[in-house]
């Protein structure tokens, strides 16, 4: 059906007049008459009855009025949304990231986003750093937090914020007054010089204590574990789990030394766990914000992916 033969209808329907329908719609009549024959044709029926004051529905021109009502007022609500989508502030849009960069940087992002009261929806999907970058290419997710993306010609990587995986052991006090478990002397006491060789000979001994907790399916944990094995101070013992929040809660709990992003270390968890040393080995890593190159850019979009950045690179200066 012709949307257009269709409008013209409802037109002369609404005037009851082929005439005052013509001057409305800024058409000759005789166009009118050919757009309603097209119609009576196509539907196998009479849709208006003529006389000298007009025109009039039948029945089937009643029902086909009523339909097509509802058809421009279905066009017109599909228009709203549409120009809403385009230019307003209103869509949904799925994050992914991995459970544990998640955990501390999604809380503060959606609490100071969701306050602002757009008509903006937002989920989130989770998995390693190589699925998230797979779900934004498959378009599963629209925006993806991934850590040391590998570049794709058909993603955007915008850098956010740095972050390093390292040695962190549980602060515990020890039988000595105010002081923790490895930690050196005041400097007070000896030499900077001294302090320092004690403090990594003390980290050393630790260390190689073990066990060594860690997540063995995130890459950054399986180069340290290398280049602790490259250094000669792997531990005998290791406890390899498969989430970095299972490790955490292992270390909390004093087991052993542990390998985790600084940031998923100390959120939630500040001044409970510590570096073993700053003169041991880490993975320093970066956090980006992917999406698709060809992402339908609308207000919206722009706006989640301005949010997303914002909140990230304001991490990056906290630390």
């Amino acid at each position: 059906m012709d949307l257009g033969h269709l409008r013209y209808f409802q037109t002369i329907a609404r005037c009851r007049s082929l005439t005052r329908a013509a001057r409305e719609l800024g058409l000759s009549q005789p166009t009118l008459t050919v757009a309603v024959q097209q119609l009576e044709r196509n539907l196998g029926t009479t849709l208006f009855l003529r006389d000298p004051r007009g025109v009039s529905l039948t029945e089937t021109g009643r029902e086909l009025a009523r339909h097509a009502d509802e058809i421009f007022q279905q066009i017109e609500r599909a228009e709203r949304d549409i120009a809403d989508l385009e230019k307003g502030e209103a869509g949904r849009f799925v994050i992914g990231c991995h459970e544990s960069l998640g955990a501390y940087f999604l809380p503060g992002f959606m609490s100071e986003f969701l306050r602002t009261g757009s008509n903006i929806e937002l989920s989130l999907w989770n998995g390693s750093s190589s699925a998230v970058g797979e779900a934004v290419l498959d378009r599963r997710v629209h925006f993806g937090l991934i850590v040391d993306p590998r570049p794709h010609p058909e993603l955007v990587l915008v850098e956010l914020f740095k972050d390093a995986v390292d040695l962190f052991v549980a602060v515990e006090r020890s039988a000595g007054p105010g002081r923790l478990r490895s930690e050196p002397p005041p400097k007070s006491e000896r030499p900077r010089l001294a302090v320092s060789e004690e403090s990594l000979r003390a980290a050393h001994q630790r260390l190689r204590e073990g066990p060594l907790i860690f997540a063995g399916r995130v890459q950054q944990c399986q180069e340290l574990v290398e280049k602790l094995t490259g250094e000669r101070l792997l531990p005998s013992r290791l406890l390899s789990c498969g989430d970095l929040e299972l490790v955490k809660s292992l270390v909390l709990a004093d087991l052993g030394v542990a390998l985790l992003p600084r940031r998923v270390a100390a959120y939630q968890q500040r001044g409970k766990l510590r570096r073993l040393h700053p003169s041991l080995p880490f993975i320093p890593d970066t956090i980006y914000l992917a999406y698709r190159a060809d992402i339908h850019r609308t207000r919206a979009t722009i706006r989640v992916k301005d949010a997303l950045v914002a909140h990230g690179r304001a991490l990056d200066e906290e630390s």
